[in-house]
């Protein structure tokens, strides 16, 4: 196990963490009972490997990477993907199409073909990016069909799960451990924050903030609600001289424009949370309309770091 962490932060009783690199990123395991995190962290990480190996457009051995190929006919798939396929077609529903898993095309079109530290800091450029799926038609994901274990993906079409996978798999993970632990417990998956089970005496305690020269906020979540941070400052690139993000307007094809550096929601589940926090960086300017309809609490981050937060956004303190 990476290093384990006993952390006193106030509580009551100390709980126990562990931080490992994950998916380019930074994951967290915290547990009201230090007594379970070796047995919290072998469940996490066995789920954690099962959803790379169905959901990651970065290994050809993953099944959607094989679906990728599939010409356009029904291929049957395993529960665990069905289950993050599903969620992604969900998000993509409730969303207006603004959180669209079909835009994995547009992606790779723009440079991001690999895992991201591979691409950090380097140009991309025409020649440097193999397309290995010839796209021949344009699909929203409406053109996407999954029935019980059988999705149908229009040929040319390239699945990308990384607006929801994450988020999912930090719900799906929080819930695993509390269910088969009893313990309250924390999952983060990069700005993708989930609990389950009870929480410490004083909530969970968690610092909004992408980046040390951010603004950032304390807000403290109740047992069972998640928190998620979408961003554009994030695994950014460039593409031909031009810096570009990973966050893709479906309508436009390419990064959406970086109105909003951060945008954090706090939700019931992560992934409702992430879904709500990518489509205002989609939205852009709009994301308000649809964070008011919503009512769930949020906090915007813009180019020029001025803070915008609406509904109960769960402020503590608010500071540079």
């Amino acid at each position: 196990m990476p290093g384990r962490l006993a952390v006193h932060t106030g509580w009551q009783r100390p709980v126990a963490a562990v931080d490992w690199p994950l998916w380019s990123t930074t994951a967290r395991l915290v547990v009201t009972d230090p007594d379970a995190l070796d047995s919290a962290f072998d469940l996490v990480c066995t789920h954690l490997d099962a959803v790379d190996q169905a959901c990651s457009r970065f290994r050809s051995d993953s099944e959607i990477s094989r679906l990728a190929v599939s010409g356009g006919r029904p291929v049957e798939i395993s529960s665990l993907f069905a289950d993050y396929l599903r969620a992604a077609l969900e998000v993509a529903k409730a969303t207006g199409g603004d959180v669209d898993p079909t835009v994995g095309a547009q992606l790779v079109g723009l440079g991001y073909n690999r895992d991201y530290m591979l691409i950090a800091g380097i140009d991309i450029t025409e020649s440097t990016v193999p397309m290995h799926v010839t796209v021949t038609r344009r699909a929203d994901w409406s053109a996407v069909t999954l029935v019980d274990r059988s999705v149908t993906v229009p040929d040319g079409v390239l699945l990308d799960l990384g607006a929801t996978a994450k988020a999912f798999a930090a719900d799906r993970c929080a819930h695993l451990v509390a269910h088969e632990l009893g313990c309250g417990v924390l999952v983060g998956l990069g700005g993708d924050i989930a609990t389950a089970g009870p929480a410490p005496a004083e909530g969970w305690q968690i610092e909004v903030r992408d980046g040390l020269a951010e603004p950032r906020c304390q807000i403290r979540l109740p047992g069972g609600a998640a928190v998620a941070t979408s961003s554009t400052l994030r695994r950014q690139w460039f593409r031909g001289g031009r810096l570009v993000h990973h966050i893709v307007d479906p309508r436009t094809g390419v990064a959406a424009e970086p109105v909003w550096r951060t945008v954090s929601v706090a939700a019931g589940s992560c992934l409702a949370a992430n879904a709500a926090s990518t489509a205002s960086i989609v939205r852009g300017k709009d994301a308000f309309g649809g964070l008011r309809r919503s009512g769930l609490p949020a906090r915007l981050v813009d180019r020029d770091g001025r803070i915008s937060t609406l509904g109960n956004w769960p402020v503590e303190r608010d500071e540079a």
